[in-house]
């Protein structure tokens, strides 16, 4: 395939046709069609190679619409980046109050580094490419999938790529701000706009993960100091300033930072005597690596003063952007989770009363603020830091070594997962003053993702507030921080109810700001999402996303409240950072974020807005209805069935370790996978239930009112968006398909219809297997609960999309690959017991589709050859020696085992693609 423009060879054109004309015009067609792929193409090397073929035409197809999409994503279709950047300059300088107002970041770019790395790193540059020229050819591969998992020190680089493009995307903004600014207020040019920052938490985020050493948070942290000082001396080249006393000072610096980077210990753990000799470079270095980035304010004065015409301009950029920043390319996010916060408390204080339980929190909440009523910081020095046990103490700590030697001009977001209470937010606090961080250098922020923060979230603020120190604390840092997520609060109250829950958060917040006398404190709102509709974001346009997670409605309020507000969106791993994948599409991205900010609704006009009783009932029934489903143990056993092994690793976070016993782990509930592996499952299972479940019945028990705000309500219109694109990339025959590949009936009724005794016994042992999973007790069941709301829902909305032919012939293809697994399993040579590893428990392995493992303990059980001996004496004759190994298992066996598993995973990709994200 050299060119988009003729996606597909003749060959594979036809067959896929063919395909499709079967998969649709034939009753029970996708059913017949997997057996007849099965018998034509998987049997045989020369089919599988057809069938390779087939999958990377379908793969590359759906490749280039979704770099289509990405193009027209972030709006580069409309427009050159450069001028929807001037153009929205001059209109944040047009409604501006002041100069200075500018300078306030009203919107943040937020780099994280979820397990979102799906692709080969090539295949994700050339995917920003062709979205950046569609006319670009793409090279046949044999493969989009990424070799292994990227690392911690891969992400961050692929993350600072991403920063560094978005950074120069900053400063085209800022150049074409301060253009406009000077021309309106001549005596602005001591004033640093920054109404758009960029911020990171690669490598500081901690929840749940355990690999990453507080001297790798500060190995990181010094990173993105020294980037951006080297970036300000490039800067400062381009204006062949080298000489001036700001370049040598940068130099200085960036020499120290290096020394200080150079000395920071690296790996699992850290000896002593390397944290000691760091612990005097680190201090002993940081006046000459700089501690605040306004120590070079005196000297960009002094260096403006004699320059003239364009440079004054092109400094005063590079100074923008320095000044927006502090010392890191980007600001730093922090992240651990609530029982973290817990544990350092009951340890230190003594507290252990369980927070959850609402008449102990009372005892906590008073505890608490004793606590601070009496605290005398304590003195943070390396040597706490190496013998500290508890992560949330390590983790303040090492927060307070970057803020006292390597930048304290920015505060530090510290994010904490999972909060509760109120109690979290003040144990948090506490910790910070114990510690000698001070008020205005940590912005604590509750993350508001479980069914129960979203609902509670009144509570738990209102809990906070109550607390003298809380309020004194916000006065101090003059802003209050909230983050909310979609992933978890998605999958279990269903993405749509989710996002109603946020909407309703935010609205009593400033309700509870105006109650405790808090006007004056300025909101930060972080949507923590994905780049999928599983995770929160809107399917259509970056546009339509910033304007969804802040409606109108919200924005008219804070700012009729007179409250300042900052809104801050995710771009989470290797899917997120395409939206920056080259200068282009970040200019494109940067420029919606600022356009986001430059659009000032006046007023809002919603018919939903109008009828809150209607979306009320809506949006519980869906959160009620997903609540049943998650609870469902035949959705667990969906979940289970195949897991984490439909897809490849995507992410540096830690796996379980492998273990050379041949068992399978079964999950009993959705709350023990990841979000994103559970997104992705449904993904790959052809069914976005956390999107779509309950919206049927939901939409029944209204269904004029549905039809009339689907064509009516901006707002609503929008939450249906996620459900046009749910169901364009869902269909229930392969939902059906997949719970008939578990039901060991299926498998008897092959076997009563096989044509020879070898595919017999290789169908009924299929079915022995299944019917011990026991996966076919409770799917059925769960099937009719998902069947019986999609029914009700096609009644409610006749015109909803359908699954792509083409997306569904990629499952039928699945299916066929997934029974020529199984039945190679039934292949396997027998062999002795080895404790639990026998050959049924491998079979069992493959059923599950954990093809990897099998193959590994099948390698060690069946070596392909012996070791050799020819040149060896083993001092006496020896005749009775014959160099065999398992050569013939391999190549019949083993070998296509891996490449029908591979196939499978290929398969996998091109249905990613054509969902457009991972998860």
């Amino acid at each position: 395939m050299p060119d988009c423009a003729s996606k597909l060879d003749v060959s594979s054109s036809e067959k896929i046709g063919a395909m499709t004309k079967h998969l649709m015009s034939e009753r029970g067609g996708l059913s017949d069609l997997i057996i007849s792929l099965g018998e034509d193409y998987t049997h045989s090397s020369d089919g599988m190679s057809a069938l390779e073929d087939i999958v990377r035409n379908l793969r590359d197809e759906n490749f280039c619409d979704r770099a289509t999409h990405l193009r027209t994503y972030v709006g580069l279709d409309q427009s050159v980046p450069a001028e929807r950047l001037k153009d929205v300059a001059a209109s944040l300088v047009a409604q501006a109050s002041s100069p200075e107002s500018l300078s306030i970041p009203a919107i943040a770019a937020v780099f994280t580094a979820h397990p979102t790395f799906a692709l080969a790193d090539e295949v994700y540059s050339l995917l920003a490419a062709k979205a950046e020229n569609p006319e670009l050819p793409v090279p046949l591969m044999a493969s989009h999938r990424r070799a292994s998992p990227p690392t911690l020190n891969h992400e961050q680089s692929l993350a600072l790529a991403a920063i560094l493009r978005g950074r120069d995307a900053l400063d085209t903004l800022n150049s074409a701000l301060i253009r406009e600014m000077t021309t309106r207020w001549p005596n602005s040019e001591q004033v640093d706009p920054a109404p758009v920052v960029l911020a990171s938490w690669v490598g500081f985020d901690t929840d749940g993960r355990n690999d990453i050493g507080w001297w790798d948070t500060i190995r990181i942290r010094l990173e993105l100091k020294l980037v951006q000082l080297e970036r300000l001396r490039n800067g400062l080249a381009g204006l062949k300033l080298e000489a001036s006393s700001l370049a040598q000072r940068v130099e200085m610096a960036i020499a120290a930072v290096k020394r200080q980077h150079e000395a920071c210990p690296s790996g699992k753990t850290a000896d002593p005597e390397a944290i000691r000799t760091f612990a005097h470079e680190l201090i002993d270095l940081r006046e000459n690596a700089l501690l605040d980035a306004e120590e070079l304010r005196p000297l960009f004065e002094n260096v403006i003063r004699n320059l003239d015409g364009e440079k004054v301009h092109t400094l005063r950029t590079i100074r923008a952007g320095f000044m927006g920043h502090g010392l890191g390319i980007a600001h730093i996010h922090t992240r651990l989770n609530a029982a973290q916060i817990y544990n350092v408390a009951r340890t230190r204080l003594g507290l252990t009363d369980d927070p959850a339980l609402p008449s102990r929190r009372r005892v906590l909440l008073a505890k608490i603020d004793e606590a601070m009523d009496s605290l005398q910081p304590l003195t943070v020095d390396f040597g706490a830091l190496l013998i500290e046990s508890g992560s949330a103490a390590r983790l303040m700590m090492t927060m307070a070594q970057i803020l006292k030697h390597v930048d304290s001009g920015k505060p530090i977001r510290f994010l904490i997962a999972e909060t509760e209470s109120g109690y979290t937010l003040l144990a948090t606090l506490w910790l910070a003053r114990l510690f000698g961080i001070k008020d205005h250098q940590i912005e604590i922020s509750p993350l508001f993702e479980t069914e129960s923060a979203l609902g509670n979230g009144e509570t738990i603020l209102e809990e906070a507030f109550r607390s003298p120190h809380w309020r004194n604390y916000l006065r101090a840092n003059g802003r209050l921080s909230l983050q909310f997520g979609y992933s978890d609060s998605g999958r279990y109250v269903g993405q749509l109810a989710a996002t109603n829950l946020v909407e309703r958060l935010r609205m009593r917040t400033l309700a509870l700001l105006r109650e405790h006398g808090l006007e004056d404190v300025s909101l930060t709102l972080f949507d923590t999402h994905g780049e999928s509709i599983g995770r929160g974001a809107h399917p259509f346009s970056l546009r339509e996303r910033l304007e969804y997670f802040s409606p109108v409605r919200t924005r008219l309020a804070i700012q009729e409240a007179g409250i300042g507000c900052r809104v801050e969106t995710a771009f989470q791993g290797g899917d997120g950072y395409t939206l920056f994948g080259t200068s282009a599409l970040a200019g494109s991205t940067i420029a919606t974020l600022a356009e986001h900010v430059a659009h000032v609704p006046t007023s809002v006009h919603d018919p939903i807005y109008d009828r809150p009783d209607f979306a009320a009932d809506f949006f519980s029934t869906i959160a009620l209805d997903m609540g049943t489903l998650v609870n469902d143990p035949g959705y667990a056993a969906l979940l289970s069935a195949f897991g984490p092994s439909l897809i490849d690793k995507t992410g540096s976070r830690p796996s379980a370790r492998q273990s050379d016993a041949a068992t399978v782990t079964r999950i009993t509930h959705p709350s023990q996978l990841r979000a994103i592996p559970n997104n992705a499952i449904l993904q790959q299972l052809g069914w976005w239930a956390d999107v779509l479940h309950g919206l049927g019945n939901a939409a029944q028990r209204h269904p004029e009112t549905f039809e009339h705000f689907v064509s009516d309500s901006p707002r609503f219109r929008q939450a249906m968006d996620f459900a046009r694109q749910a169901l364009a990339h869902s269909d229930l025959d392969v939902l059906r398909a997949t719970v008939r590949q578990l039901d060991p009936g299926t498998w008897l009724d092959r076997a009563s219809l096989a044509k020879d005794d070898d595919s017999r016994a290789s169908h009924l042992t299929i079915s022995r297997g299944l019917e011990a999973l026991d996966f076919w007790v409770s799917a059925p069941a769960m099937f009719r609960r998902i069947q019986t709301d999609h029914i009700a829902l096609r009644a409610a909305w006749p015109d909803a999309p359908h699954m792509n032919p083409h997306e569904k012939l990629l499952h039928a293809i699945r299916f066929a690959l997934m029974d020529r697994l199984w039945v190679l399993s039934t292949h396997i040579p027998y062999f002795g017991p080895r404790a639990s590893l026998t050959r049924e428990a491998i079979t069992t392995l493959v059923l599950c589709l954990d093809v990897p493992r099998a193959l590994h303990l099948l390698d060690d059980l069946f070596p392909a050859s012996a070791p050799s001996i020819s040149n060896l004496d083993f001092g006496e004759p020896g005749g009775a020696a014959e160099e065999q190994g398992f050569s013939r298992e391999h190549e019949e066996i083993f070998t296509p085992l891996n490449r029908c598993f591979n196939l499978l995973r290929e398969v996998g990709v091109a249905i990613m693609h054509a969902n457009r994200a991972f998860g």
